[in-house]
């Protein structure tokens, strides 16, 4: 009898040494033991990818089909009913080419007599095989939804990390790939780099993208700048959870990324020339991302005189949508009247700072001796443990009351060190910071004129959160503490000057 084998096993099944050569050696030797001709010899090893056995699995279903006539194939021979049918369905097949036929299915370690008797044995041993398969799946499931939410990826890590067998940390970030997304991400966020512009500067800086492909391709990149993971989430299944990963990039950097890719669609050839395209602002009216156009015309005399606008991108406006173009010149002037807005007065400017490194030092101040009383209030427990540790020693205290004192004492003392490392918590050099940055607002509008296309960018969005542009006003929401400038800080003579 001609037969044709067919061999299977899944992925973990290698892991533990069930091999394909283990199940084609069996089979050979019952075919040889048999009297039986092997025709043809299938074999398949589970990916984690479930359409490959099933292309092995129906190309050897066709090719019996149509030489079963031919090559006088008698049977299927397989190692046992699990390995050649792991659902109810591809039974009912491969019981409809015996009906059909008339080629049987063989096996080395399961047999199934004829009759009634024989089709139940089939069909139960099927059922399991069918359930054995379910459920390996949900457990499969179960396990890879508790790995995340404890924070961890259930599968290959993505490009700039690497997988470890460090079970505290089975995600990290790879040495090389790491310094490759954080650059991809900083060149990105300053919203005049295209993604070819980034894989040239990337490539001559010297860094590989990969071995095989060390210049990165826009496909590569465009995953890159999209991909929450390296914030530290997880997108799985069209949710996001937290990870436990360490994150390569700010949610600033990220934000300042998405904010330029929404406006890339009407990027101009030349968006260096005009640093506020992009997508830097949008229009309010109907959200499109304000574009540059350059418009060059000739002069009588010769010649050629350039003037620069920025429109909305829209380019099938609404019949109510009003014509939204500004020239370079005009909205850049609103922009600067914009930050003249948050200087203050010379004598305004002179009492908000005294006031505003005085309110820190009172802070620093008090912060010092809250820490100076914790301390002492912790040497004090830490005395009276002692004491009576000793008066238990020598019998002067019972040992229940020693036990409820004790407990009483400890808890106290865990409450002062956590007050003590709240303090410690305390940034104190944040008094320094607020004074410069509240110097550099009251300067920013000529440090805005004075600056070049990409520094524009960057103090526009380091000071504001959104930027709409209509067709008569610029409206820019300032971010916080940039807002309270703008609404000017109140002052009355009443009980003493405050904020």
């Amino acid at each position: 009898m001609n037969v044709v084998i067919w061999a299977r096993v899944s992925s973990r099944e290698q892991r533990e040494g069930y091999s394909i050569d283990a199940q084609l050696r069996a089979m050979r030797d019952r075919a040889q033991r048999e009297d039986w001709k092997v025709l043809r010899e299938f074999a398949v090893a589970e990916s984690a990818k479930r359409g490959a056995e099933r292309i092995a699995f129906n190309e050897m279903m066709d090719w019996v089909r149509r030489n079963a006539k031919k090559e006088k194939i008698g049977g299927i021979l397989s190692h046992k009913l699990d390995r050649v049918c792991r659902n109810i369905r591809d039974a009912v097949r491969l019981q409809e080419l015996d009906d059909t036929i008339g080629v049987k299915l063989l096996f080395v370690d399961n047999e199934f007599g004829p009759g009634a008797a024989g089709a139940l044995s089939f069909n139960v041993m099927a059922a399991v095989a069918q359930y054995y398969s379910d459920n390996l799946r949900s457990e499969v499931l179960k396990g890879k939804n508790e790995k995340i939410l404890q924070g961890w990826l259930p599968c290959g890590a993505p490009y700039g990390y690497m997988n470890c067998d460090d079970h505290d940390e089975p995600i990290k970030p790879d040495p090389e790939q790491s310094k490759v997304v954080i650059r991809i991400f900083e060149l990105y966020a300053k919203g005049t780099w295209t993604f070819n512009m980034i894989a040239d500067r990337i490539f001559q800086e010297g860094l590989v993208y990969r071995p095989s492909m060390p210049k990165l391709s826009r496909t590569a990149i465009s995953y890159i700048v999209n991909n929450r993971f390296y914030l530290g989430e997880i997108n799985w299944h069209r949710q996001t959870f937290p990870g436990k990963h360490r994150p390569l990039i700010t949610h600033r950097l990220f934000q300042a990324c998405q904010e330029a890719l929404a406006g890339k669609n009407r990027r101009t050839r030349d968006t260096i020339t005009s640093p506020l395209a992009g997508g830097l602002f949008r229009c309010s009216h109907c959200g499109h991302g304000i574009t540059a156009e350059l418009i060059r015309r000739r002069l009588r005399r010769g010649g050629v005189r350039e003037h620069l606008y920025y429109r909305c991108a829209n380019n099938n406006p609404g019949a109510d949508h009003p014509k939204v173009r500004w020239r370079a010149e005009d909205i850049e002037g609103a922009v600067y009247k914009d930050l003249a807005a948050m200087k203050l007065n010379p004598e305004e400017a002179a009492w908000f700072r005294q006031t505003l490194a005085q309110a820190f030092s009172d802070v620093a101040q008090t912060q010092e001796r809250r820490r100076q009383a914790l301390l002492k209030r912790r040497g004090e427990l830490t005395g009276a443990k002692d004491r009576l540790l000793s008066a238990f020693l020598n019998g002067a205290v019972e040992e229940v009351t020693f036990q409820t004192k004790n407990l009483e004492l400890k808890a106290q003392l865990g409450e002062v060190e956590e007050a003590l490392h709240r303090c410690n918590d305390v940034d104190i050099a944040g008094g320094d910071k607020s004074l410069a940055l509240f110097d550099w607002s009251q300067q920013a509008a000529e440090v805005w004129e004075g600056s070049n296309a990409d520094q524009k960018r960057e103090i526009l969005v380091g000071i504001s959160l959104n930027r709409m542009l209509s067709d008569a006003t610029i409206c820019v929401q300032k971010r916080k503490p940039f807002d309270l400038l703008i609404e000017r800080p109140s002052v009355t003579a009443n009980r003493g000057d405050w904020i």
